[in-house]
């Protein structure tokens, strides 16, 4: 402590003896430049022919005048002097010029005077410190470890991307087209065009891709969740086939084809799909020849997720008039086991802290804050979380959510059960008074509180109360005020183990058949280790080709 003392103590003199020395300088040459302009020593080096005489008249004309000065006039000091533009000698003012060196002499005063008081200086400028720069101006930045930081994941997205999908262009300066996403300087961007064609490329102002493009997105490397479904034309008459891949690594700004390389080929239906979602499509064909069924569906879920490369799955070989979404998709992954690490707020994949559980594509998570909002998010591995989160599990559908919080205008606690209707929106479940605040809230479905309450004067205390929130009130809307707890002053409220809760058997059985249904399914992953789904050859009573005759 002493020695941190003594080397402060050391910076601030140093600091001030620096700002005396500047102060004294402005000092000497503020004199100079008065004794100069005001006995017009300028008029002794017009005769004068060479530098040297110049040098010297100034010196001569000066020396009558510098016995008070605080050091010797140097040679660099007269060439200064000789720099002095006319104009501004001759809107010299020798009031203004006295006031200047006047204030400089009280600077340079105060500054001895803390050279001499060090120590009270010091105290002095700690006080400064903590006035100008203490509330209200509090650390902003968060300090958090990392173990493994990819740029791309940490990176603040703040420029737009833009694309003109006629042209074939994208970039970040194509401010009057299509808004696509936020973006940094940093990422790769992947573009599809209708003719079957895909690249991945840096951001850019303006880079061009190829006319006609049909799908734009942040390039993520070895992501193996976004899964690709494609129904294209091989050639120009050629047959339709459907496929499905992923994109997990690529060569920067080549050109690959996604189908069989022949001219004229088009992409007749495309999605791309964060969790390996599978939709239903109508094929609608064109009325050619003795075809009799012009209208049939896809179910992406009957085709096997495969490389980018292979040719896919043969869909009919007449002419398709066009494709139909006809019915959502869910994901065909297996559920994915997630974890959140409180050290850096980030969710992972890697089982760094706690586990979260298995999410499918259809799965969210639910988020409580201390300020009373709750809302669901899809579980990204992107996504930030701050300091106020009280609660983030995986959301459980119509399971109720209990809270007890002080509503600060009737100045009493209240009890409420809800529901999240709406899993899209953050809505505010607790009063929007400035004093109102969130004291307990559980999702457990039983959950259990002990009331204390505080004890009156001349009064014995009431004893502590164990209250059930499930009997206490029904569900009610989110937006409902609740039943007030009680109508005694509370001293705390303590939140207890909860009841326990045995599932419906309607309820175990779907969790099963979720269970059984999530080891059905397969990913990337299980095909390139050699897991092959079996699925029974399709057969056609029109004589139209089979989907799965390749």
């Amino acid at each position: 402590m002493r020695r941190s003392t003594d080397h402060t103590l050391h910076l601030l003199k140093r600091e001030l003896e620096i700002k005396l020395d500047e102060l004294e300088e402005q000092w000497h040459f503020a004199s100079l430049e008065r004794i100069f302009i005001e006995n017009r020593i300028y008029r002794d080096i017009e005769e004068e022919e060479t530098w040297e005489g110049v040098i010297q008249a100034i010196d001569k004309g000066l020396k009558p005048h510098t016995k008070h000065l605080k050091r010797a006039v140097t040679e660099e000091d007269i060439v200064r002097l000789t720099e002095i533009r006319i104009k501004r000698i001759s809107k010299f003012d020798i009031d203004k010029a006295q006031q200047k060196i006047d204030a400089l002499e009280e600077e340079i005063a105060q500054v001895k005077h803390h050279l001499d008081n060090l120590v009270d200086f010091a105290v002095d400028y700690f006080k400064k410190l903590k006035k100008e720069y203490g509330t209200g101006r509090e650390r902003k930045t968060e300090l958090r470890l990392f173990e493994e930081i990819e740029a791309t994941k940490v990176v603040i997205r703040n420029t737009k991307l833009y694309v003109n999908r006629a042209e074939g262009f994208v970039g970040t300066s194509l401010k009057k087209d299509e808004y696509v996403t936020d973006c940094s300087d940093i990422d790769d961007v992947i573009c599809f065009t209708a003719d079957g064609k895909m690249m991945v490329t840096k951001v850019d102002s303006k880079t061009f891709i190829g006319k006609d493009i049909i799908h734009v997105a942040i390039f993520k490397k070895k992501d193996k969740r976004t899964i690709y479904n494609m129904v294209y034309r091989d050639g120009k008459a050629g047959n339709t086939y459907i496929k499905r891949f992923a994109v997990t690594s690529v060569t920067r700004d080549r050109e690959y084809d996604l189908g069989q390389g022949k001219k004229d080929s088009k992409v007749l239906y495309f999605s791309a799909n964060p969790n390996g979602e599978a939709e239903v499509v109508t094929v609608l064909l064109r009325q050619v020849g003795s075809i009799r069924k012009v209208k049939f569906d896809l179910d992406f879920a009957d085709v096997l997720i495969k490389g980018r490369n292979v040719k896919g799955n043969i869909v009919t070989k007449y002419p398709v008039k066009r494709i139909e979404l006809k019915e959502e998709g869910v994901s065909t992954l297996k559920p994915r086991r997630i974890w959140f690490d409180d050290t850096v707020k980030r969710l992972n994949v890697d089982e760094r802290g706690e586990l979260l559980g298995e999410f499918k594509g259809e799965d969210r998570l639910l988020i409580i804050t201390q300020s009373g909002v709750v809302k669901t998010i899809k579980p990204e591995l992107t996504t930030r979380f701050d300091e106020e989160i009280i609660v983030l599990e995986k959301w459980t559908k119509n399971k109720p959510i209990s809270a007890i919080y002080w509503e600060p205008e009737k100045e009493r606690y209240y009890v409420k059960r809800f529901i999240i209707e709406h899993p899209d929106k953050e809505e505010k479940f607790i009063s929007d008074h400035e004093d109102s605040f969130l004291e307990i809230v559980t999702t457990d479905y039983y959950p259990m509180a002990e009331v204390v309450y505080t004890k009156p004067k001349g009064k014995e205390r009431r004893e502590n109360e164990e209250v059930n929130l499930a009997e206490f009130i029904s569900i009610k809307g989110i937006k409902a005020l609740g039943n007030q707890l009680t109508s005694e002053k509370v001293n705390q409220i303590n939140l207890l183990d909860p009841l326990p809760y045995e599932q419906d058997e309607d309820e175990t059985e779907q969790n099963e058949a979720e269970t059984n249904g999530s080891k059905a399914e397969v990913t990337g992953e299980e095909i390139q280790a050699g897991e092959i789904k079996i699925v029974e050859k399709s057969k056609s009573s029109d004589g139209q080709p089979s989907l799965f005759d390749d």
